[in-house]
């Protein structure tokens, strides 16, 4: 296997939101620091992506100075504190996982719901709100692991070798961004990820447990949130399994510190 490297980093503080690309990044407990501990809610407390609202991705947060500040067009900037300190509590449901959170007020309520035309709030994952990873899928070597409101993992990985194959394959070829991983390989040859089963990159540990599944938000343009057929028209011809279609990995890790771009990853 030919030397691998990090070659991208990115933050996705809201779920469902812009990312942030980044060059260097600290690493807590949850993932990257700050990664999906913002959510957007229904009434009900049920998640909102990409899947049902495309809008989010034109949701463009930046963290500058200890406050979160989110722009859409049209709209005026909403500044939140990294920390916030709600007093109210709620709980919110990711899929099948039930966990608390902090209702972050009627103001950012307010902005959102303006900004994807539909009742909605804004939440934030505290310190002490605990949701396991998936023990089916998670190492003994990674027992106790955690996430935020991250589909089910901290990270998920993809390979610019793997990206590279899919856009020679299609007629018009398509950003990462359209796959949203935290984690980008270079080097090696196209997915490559899928052959890790552990990397280390600095001092922090990772263990890829689970291909990435990958639905309808593949196919909404990051910059315009319209849609559109590819990539699932062109990944299924050649990474469907059963009734799934497969690109990336989802991966745990073990330890805190700080990634670079650039950084090894040592297998």
């Amino acid at each position: 296997m030919s030397e691998l490297r990090l070659g991208g980093l990115t933050l996705y503080p809201i779920k469902s939101a812009a990312g942030i690309p980044l060059s260097t990044w600290d690493v807590d407990a949850f993932g990257l620091h700050h990664d999906r501990r913002w959510m957007v809610v229904d009434a009900s407390g049920t998640f909102l992506t990409q899947r049902t609202h495309p809008r989010l991705a034109l949701i463009r947060p930046s963290i500058t100075q200890g406050v979160l500040r989110v722009v859409a067009e049209a709209s005026p900037a909403l500044e939140l504190p990294l920390v916030p300190t709600s007093p109210v509590r709620t709980s919110v449901r990711v899929w099948r996982d039930r966990c608390e959170a902090l209702w972050l007020g009627t103001g950012p309520a307010e902005w959102f719901s303006r900004v994807l035309g539909c009742d909605c709030s804004l939440v934030y994952m505290p310190e002490d709100s605990v949701r396991p990873t998936d023990p089916l899928y998670t190492p003994p070597t990674s027992h106790g692991s955690r996430v935020s409101f991250a589909d089910g993992f901290p990270f998920l990985l993809l390979s610019e070798g793997s990206l590279a194959d899919l856009n020679g394959r299609l007629g018009v070829p398509l950003p990462m961004n359209r796959f949203r991983p935290n984690l980008v390989v270079a080097g090696g040859l196209p997915y490559v990820e899928d052959e890790l089963t552990s990397f280390r990159i600095g001092e922090i540990a990772f263990d890829v447990v689970k291909p990435c599944d990958r639905c309808v938000i593949t196919t909404t343009d990051q910059a315009t949130a319209e849609r559109g057929k590819e990539p699932l028209r062109t990944l299924a011809t050649y990474r469907k399994q059963g009734s799934k279609i497969l690109f990336g990995q989802n991966v745990v890790h073990r330890g805190t510190g700080t990634l670079e771009v650039g950084q090894p990853l040592r297998v």
